[in-house]
């Protein structure tokens, strides 16, 4: 490990045993290089690391604090990181096989799990689809948001910041294959009245199935699509920026 790396594991520590709590504020920098037996150098470049990995929050004029510590404050990070993968197709591919992983699992421990009310959500969501089948634009936040909305459904948070981070942006090209698919809208509806129907039941089987084929049939749509066109991005004609398709 560099010295850089033993100083922000130094802080970590403090943090993991609550000497520093999330909230609290870190002593000023020449006390927080003392007290660790680091130079000023080192303990600036500590924080400096730790407060864009967001472990830590500068605040101009006031100080550096720890942050909540929360999954989806943590894992933020995570969706940039995605974003610059996006121009790479096999990372694509990869990030796409990492979402067929997960979120069919996620599906189906969210029917064991969701209440009335978030149900309600998900059709309500279900139901924008519907009615959005000629506007891709519209169609594909209610996508998004009906994925959001089952996620949610399970209680784990750092499941749903994963599952966020790795999909959330650039896994979701939908609306660049709503204007090279035209029957992508009905099929995307389908399948999520489907995903719908056995949340409803409470039946956890079949809400993995159906969410796996919905992500796989999105996965080898944009599989056969890379490999036909060669376009690692799959940035389209018109300049438009892709989010990744119907899923």
């Amino acid at each position: 490990m560099s010295l850089t790396d033993k100083a922000i594991e130094q802080i970590r520590e403090l943090i993991r045993t609550g000497e520093l709590p999330p909230g609290s504020k870190l002593p000023p920098e020449p006390d927080l290089a003392a007290q660790l037996g680091l130079s000023r150098n080192l303990a600036r470049e500590a924080v400096k690391a730790l407060a864009v990995a967001r472990v830590l929050e500068v605040k101009r004029g006031d100080g550096t604090y720890v942050t909540s510590l929360q999954a989806s404050v943590l894992l933020e990070g995570l969706g940039g990181a995605v974003e610059l993968l996006q121009a790479d197709a096999g990372a694509l591919l990869d990030l796409m096989e990492v979402r067929r992983l997960l979120e069919p699992a996620a599906t189906g421990l969210a029917a064991t799990r969701i209440t009335d009310e978030q149900l309600a959500e998900v059709e309500h969501h279900l139901d924008a689809m519907r009615q959005a089948r000629d506007d891709v634009e519209l169609l594909n936040a209610h996508d998004a948001a009906f994925h959001r909305a089952v996620v949610a459904a399970t209680g784990n948070e750092s499941l749903l910041a994963l599952l966020e981070g790795v999909s959330g942006r650039t896994l979701r090209a939908r609306i660049w294959r709503g204007r090279v698919d035209a029957q992508v809208a009905a099929r995307t509806v389908l399948e999520h009245e489907a995903i719908h129907e056995a949340l409803a039941a409470r039946d956890a089987p079949l809400s993995q199935a159906a969410a796996l084929l919905h992500v796989s049939n999105t996965e080898r749509w944009l599989r056969d699509h890379l490999e036909s066109d060669g376009a690692p991005s799959g940035t389209p004609t018109n300049g438009r920026r892709p989010d990744t398709a119907g899923a």
